[in-house]
């Protein structure tokens, strides 16, 4: 299934708003289902998608990151670059019917916009590793 036009652009903002909210739920302590509970105005529809499936596969996410993130533990790393590879990690896993390139350049653009400066290439090199090790392509190198 291929993206409409205007479709890449929604997601993109569902992805942006996604990574919103699991930010505000990691500041505040709160879970996700908490925080969407808390706000105004409910989320598109793919942001809460997004959302409650980083929620329900976050242990078999995570275990994905400290795999293949190098030199950062989950804990040290900065808490955007932990969500937008969250975010990630759920597409590459559970929405076949976005390209691995698209999830992983999405997350680069979103990096390079709310994060440092070196954070583009490092979403970039563990989204990679990730997607091949999902969704196959060769064997993804083990960073320990």
């Amino acid at each position: 299934m291929s993206l409409a036009p205007g479709r890449s652009g929604e997601r993109r903002r569902s992805r942006e708003r996604a990574l919103e909210i699991l930010y505000e739920a990691e500041c505040k302590g709160l879970t996700f289902d908490e925080l969407l509970a808390e706000l105004p105005v409910e989320p598109e529809p793919y942001a809460a998608r997004i959302v409650a499936g980083v929620e329900r596969d976050l242990g078999r996410i995570d275990d994905l990151l400290d795999r293949y993130a190098t030199g950062w533990p989950l804990d040290r790393m900065p808490a955007v670059d932990r969500c937008l590879m969250r975010i990630g990690c759920y597409e590459l896993l559970d929405e076949p019917d976005v390209p691995a390139a698209v999830v992983i350049d999405e997350a680069v653009e979103l990096a390079k916009t709310y994060s440092t400066e070196d954070s583009g290439r490092y979403v970039n090199g563990v989204l990679a590793a990730v997607a091949v090790a999902v969704r196959g392509g060769g064997t993804a190198p083990r960073r320990d």
